[in-house]
């Protein structure tokens, strides 16, 4: 009996401190609010994304997992530099194809020489032994 009586009161001084800490504070008052943790390293605007920054890319967690306007907005300026890539690969592929056929010099490897096809004469007289 005497051993459950100094447990409850060793635990009523124990939450009597902790919620003095809390709500009393002391000499600075309570506890400040936490500040919502954001997004450390965001996408540079002033430059198109590169592959380091995609990678060294980290969302901070909330406490249902990451910050969903974070990862959209990533999300967002990935998927317009996608598209804006894709345009412009586009437009060059279109321009290539067009200086292809208007040249006229014949067929384009895919790495980008022309390859001609030049026939050997048939062996002649001079080129026998």
């Amino acid at each position: 009996m005497v051993m459950f009586l100094f447990l409850v009161v060793a635990l009523a001084v124990v939450v009597a401190a902790v919620t003095l800490a809390v709500v009393g504070g002391g000499e600075n008052g309570p506890l400040p609010e936490a500040a919502p943790e954001r997004l450390r390293d965001p996408l540079p605007p002033d430059r198109p994304v590169d592959r380091a920054d995609v990678e060294g890319l980290r969302f901070p967690l909330a406490a249902r997992g990451y910050r969903m306007a974070d990862v959209d907005d990533a999300l967002s300026r990935l998927g317009a530099e996608l598209a804006e890539r894709d345009a412009r690969i586009a437009d060059l592929e279109s321009a290539l194809a067009g200086a292809r056929s208007g040249s006229g010099r014949g067929p384009v490897h895919a790495s980008g020489e022309n390859h001609v096809s030049i026939d050997k004469p048939a062996p002649g007289k001079e080129d026998r032994p």
